[in-house]
């Protein structure tokens, strides 16, 4: 049995919902480090079940490993990581967060009308992006991605000259 402070993988598994082998693939990236025991067994601190689970309900919220992994690295080695050292780690991916929400509603807003990706299949496309219009923007659903109609509204015509009799 491990000390009470360190826990088997197996205990880290059943802890966190995570099988042995997803453990084991985010030992290899470095998001937990292993001690080992006399027997040569891994061993994890206790804090590894917070990076754990948060790096599981990041990667639901749709962060890539990779920014999981640049988040985790922040927090510091040797020590179980502080409330102030999550609350700054928090702070930094915020932001991201943040994004992710805004195109999500976003999504949820326009996805039933026209969304900019140049089908023109609905009698709305014909106000909002009349002859695709919104592929001067480039590629994608252009305004799932941000643009606006607004910014693809026809060059309006300079005020006529009149001319004198």
């Amino acid at each position: 049995m491990a000390p009470p402070n360190l826990l088997t993988i197996g205990q880290l598994a059943q802890r966190t919902g995570l099988s042995v082998s997803a453990i084991r693939f985010y030992e290899q990236r470095g998001l937990v480090r292993a001690a080992r025991s006399a027997g040569n067994q891994r061993r994890f601190a206790r804090a590894d079940i917070r990076r754990l689970s948060f790096a599981l309900i990041a990667q639901r919220l749709g962060l890539t490993l990779t920014e999981v992994e640049r988040a985790l690295s922040t927090l510091p080695e040797g020590r179980a990581p502080t409330r102030k050292d999550w609350q700054a780690m928090s702070r930094r991916i915020r932001e991201t967060l943040e994004g992710r929400i805004r195109t999500l509603e976003r999504t949820r807003d326009l996805l039933d009308g026209c969304i900019g990706c140049g089908c023109l299949s609905l009698g709305s496309c014909a106000l909002y992006n009349p002859g695709d219009r919104a592929a001067r923007a480039g590629a994608g659903p252009r305004f799932l991605l941000g643009d606006r109609p607004a910014d693809f509204a026809p060059p309006t015509a300079p005020p006529r000259r009149r001319l004198r009799p």
